[in-house]
């Protein structure tokens, strides 16, 4: 199956919806393969029996780039579409309000 042919969260195929974040993708993937260096760095850290206070603060500072990565999707999906659906009104614009209500929701229990 091509890649294509996967809906994504919207039942939409993927590539049929540009989604919000697409115009800064580069910069979305530069931060998480910075992140995925600094998770590396984590385990490095504990197999050389590092001190726990420098292992929790290079967690502190992993969670805080996942966090900052999280509040600009989020931004990006209510700035497009959440507002994108409320245009159209209806039953989806009440389901992107209802998704984006639950994303803030597990990131504030994070």
């Amino acid at each position: 199956m091509e890649l294509a042919e996967h809906p994504d969260s919207s039942g939409h195929p993927e590539g049929a919806h540009q989604h919000g974040y697409i115009h800064r993708k580069d910069e979305y993937l530069k931060r998480l393969r910075r992140i995925e260096g600094q998770a590396r760095g984590l385990q490095r850290m504990v197999e050389d029996e590092k001190y726990c206070i420098d292992i929790l603060t290079q967690v502190s500072a992993m969670t805080k780039a996942l966090q900052a990565v999280s509040l600009g999707l989020l931004e990006e999906h209510l700035s497009h579409c959440v507002v994108e659906a409320a245009k159209v009104g209806g039953r989806e614009a009440d389901e992107k309000v209802r998704e984006a209500s639950e994303a803030i929701a597990r990131l504030v229990r994070s």
